[in-house]
């Protein structure tokens, strides 16, 4: 989730206004980046515990990597980030470590940046005895043994999450995501981007589930994460139906936002705790907090950061429907959506592939790829079959950027894993479930040295 930014108090005077800010992110083709963010959950060596905040914690990670020429984020005196240029370091609730990646010109670079960050957070969790593994649920702790991060927008969402949800405090402290960060270039290409991703979703979820453990057992599921997702907080979650509807684009999005939303929080110098009301109530002068005030463009851009939906639109769009998983997993996960994405020809193509069904179809995969992955049923077949036309669609993309290496590979060698996964093997979840049957002897705990990074 996101760290405090730069506070922008201008006063909020119509719907333009916030579908504009929203449009300066249209950006010329020849300027699109890459932004990759993945989290992982720390863990003491010896016993396998989650590390509090302090002492020999989450906090003393933060200094040791700030050390090398980062400018710590404070949340009340606490160090809670690290931000160097584009690029950050933050804290989910019970101390996920994330990196929110600079922006990168091709995935090798991607791929480069992500190895130099486990190369310094390895530097610093050494000699504390931590660990940090990448997986996308806490595979051995109940949702009470997870420690919190001092953070003010989590108490705020720790009070809420009971409220709509059965799982929202699960999402908090026990699930880790990998996900990446594209650009559009004008509203028609956001909303052909935002349909085609939004549609793959689903498929994402099967194809790098990776959470199959729960408080030291099978949970019957290949993504427990995306099992949490389907009961959280459903009004600012999932695949709304709004992102198809004809007219949609940035004003569109910035009233559902406003209306359809609840609000979390407002930030004054700390958090003023809002959860349930309505953003358009507060524009209006109806909050009915004093201290709140006159709504602001920064409260905007803070309400923006409340939405889960399972592709995020801001200024680019975050595709949020992967487990966190091995280093080649996330580079694949980026290069994915890159080659689907960032080449017109394998847009095309799959705006045409998910044309040919109704949306609906591939939302509803939403509530059974978390058990069933890649086997789910998928017109008279299974996902790997409509994986592997995606994949291949991908791969195209890739080969027609023509981005390569040191070595003259093309970025489409980072999609080997998910070809491997399409042609009939093991995704992650089952990798680690026939190493709980067989290696480890039922013993969970083994996964968290060999998923380390």
């Amino acid at each position: 989730m996101s760290n405090p930014g730069e506070v922008d108090t201008t006063p909020i005077t119509s719907m333009r206004q916030l579908a504009d800010t929203i449009a300066v992110g249209c950006k010329p083709v020849e300027q699109f980046t890459i932004g990759t963010e993945h989290e992982k959950f720390g863990f003491y060596r010896d016993d396998f515990r989650s590390p509090p905040y302090e002492p020999n914690g989450i906090r003393a990670i933060l200094e040791g990597i700030a050390s090398t020429g980062w400018e710590p984020i404070l949340d009340n005196g606490n160090p809670i980030g690290l931000k160097q240029g584009f690029t950050s370091v933050s804290l989910e609730p019970a101390g996920q470590l994330e990196l929110s990646g600079g922006l990168m010109p091709t995935l090798h670079a991607t791929r480069a940046e992500i190895e130099a960050h486990y190369a310094d957070v390895r530097r610093v969790a050494e000699p504390l005895n931590l660990g940090f593994a990448v997986l996308g649920f806490h595979p051995t702790q109940s949702r009470t043994e997870m420690p919190w991060m001092p953070k003010g927008r989590y108490a705020v969402m720790k009070r809420y999450m009971p409220t709509v949800g059965s799982m929202g405090l699960d999402m908090m402290t026990r699930t880790c995501t990998v996900q990446v960060n594209l650009d559009y270039s004008s509203e028609a290409d956001m909303v052909k981007k935002l349909r085609v991703s939004l549609a793959l979703q689903p498929l994402a979820t099967a194809l790098f589930a990776n959470s199959p453990f729960t408080e030291g057992k099978p949970n019957g599921m290949q993504s427990w994460r995306a099992h949490v997702w389907t009961d959280t907080d459903n009004a600012r979650s999932g695949i709304p139906a709004v992102f198809f509807e004809d007219g949609f684009g940035f004003e569109r999005y910035a009233n559902w936002l406003v209306d359809d939303v609840p609000m979390y929080f407002v930030y004054r110098d700390r958090y003023i705790d809002v959860a349930g009301r309505s953003f358009r109530d507060f524009i209006n002068g109806n909050l009915g907090n004093t201290e709140a005030g006159t709504a602001t463009m920064g409260d905007f851009a803070d309400h923006m950061t409340t939405v889960f939906t399972d592709v995020r639109l801001k200024r680019f769009l975050e595709m949020r429907g992967a487990d966190a998983g091995s280093l080649d997993m996330m580079v694949a996960q980026s290069a994915l959506w890159v080659g689907l994405l960032y080449d017109e020809a394998a847009l095309e193509a799959a705006a045409a592939l998910v044309r040919a069904h109704d949306w609906r179809d591939f939302a509803a995969l939403r509530g059974q790829v978390p058990r069933h992955g890649m086997d789910t049923p998928w017109r008279g077949g299974t996902l790997r079959d409509l994986g592997r036309e995606v994949v291949a669609i991908a791969q195209d993309g890739l080969k027609a950027r023509g981005r390569r290496d040191s070595a003259g590979r093309d970025e489409s060698v980072h999609l080997a894993p998910l070809q491997e996964i399409v042609s009939g093997g093991p995704t992650q979840a089952q990798h680690w479930l026939s190493r709980f049957h067989g290696a480890w002897n039922g013993d969970v705990t083994r996964i968290f040295e060999e998923s380390a990074i």
